[in-house]
């Protein structure tokens, strides 16, 4: 049995929230924007469904502006007691050694807060969402997360990049296992010597291909992920190819383009229609031998993202 994912949002809904959003964000000259990208991620989740029943997202705008308040506090609390440590051991008439030895404790405590904002805005987003009223969740240890992160970072420098699908099997893998619908945890089994063949290929055809080809990678990490992806006996089956992406992403930047953005909620709707229309889940899930498990988090950790402009998704 294969049960199917379906998107309904429509990029007129789409539009009419965005509109209001910016409005609300300007006469509250900014504040409101948290409460923006909360309607906006809530307009997506509501509008996914699986098997007859669409996702909930339960975070508000309130939690987002909280935490936003705190990571800046924080980010400021620190600048100001490195800035204020460097006027002490000489300022701009310190030796280089000096100066170092005041920067670069303040570039390793920006690196461990980036860290920190992935790991805890996924916690976050997994228990503020939920499906047929079981909530996710994300078990997983800052320490070991810290750890694997650091060490596909250095590796990753060290290969010039040829660590890449490793390091993206490796991030896969432990966000999978450490993910929980209800009581239920993922699986995932992919290898990254698959994906680092495609990488490869992509790469000795990026000149040829005039860069072309990376969409195939990017279809194929799609597929690599989801299909090695496991729960509770079922497996998921994704059918994203690239030629399809690159239709869909050069169609959505001309719809943008010459519409003068006022096409891009069309463009996002069709974006999420595309890999929903493309994913569908293989199996019967024994629904009975599920509970719910709920589990604290704060929003923090997206406030430290928003400082940092990191992008972090939860892969759903």
């Amino acid at each position: 049995m294969n049960t199917r994912f379906s998107y309904h949002g429509t990029g007129g809904s789409l539009l009419v929230l965005q509109l209001k959003n910016a409005l609300l964000t300007i006469v509250t000259l900014g504040i409101y924007s948290f409460w923006a990208k909360n309607n906006v991620r809530k307009f997506h989740y509501e509008n996914t469904e699986v098997d007859g029943e669409r996702f909930e997202y339960h975070g508000t705008g309130g939690e987002l502006f909280r935490g936003a308040l705190k990571a800046f506090g924080l980010i400021f609390l620190l600048s100001a007691g490195f800035g204020l440590l460097t006027a002490i051991v000489g300022g701009v008439e310190a030796s280089v050694e000096m100066q170092w030895m005041t920067v670069l404790p303040l570039y390793l405590v920006m690196g461990v807060l980036m860290i920190l904002a992935i790991h805890s805005t996924r916690r976050y987003r997994l228990t503020r969402s939920s499906w047929r009223t079981f909530r996710f969740s994300y078990d997983a240890r800052l320490l070991d997360f810290a750890i694997m992160m650091l060490k596909g970072i250095i590796l990753t420098i060290v290969t010039i990049g040829l660590y890449i699908p490793f390091f993206a099997n490796q991030r896969r893998a432990f966000f999978t296992r450490h993910v929980r619908f209800g009581s239920e945890r993922y699986h995932y089994d992919g290898d990254a010597q698959e994906l680092f063949g495609a990488f490869l290929r992509s790469l000795l055809l990026t000149i040829p291909t005039l860069g072309f080809h990376w969409f195939w990678y990017v279809a194929f990490k799609h597929r690599h992920f989801w299909n090695h992806t496991t729960f509770a006996g079922t497996q998921f089956r994704s059918t994203v190819n690239g030629s399809e992406l690159l239709t869909l992403t050069l169609t959505n930047i001309l719809l943008t383009i010459f519409t003068l953005g006022i096409g891009a909620p069309w463009a996002m709707v069709r974006t999420r229609a595309y890999y929903c229309d493309n994913m569908a889940i293989a199996g019967v899930v024994d629904w009975a031998t599920i509970h719910q498990r709920m589990q604290p988090a704060t929003a923090m950790g997206e406030g430290l993202a928003e400082a940092f402009d990191i992008d972090v998704g939860i892969g759903m």
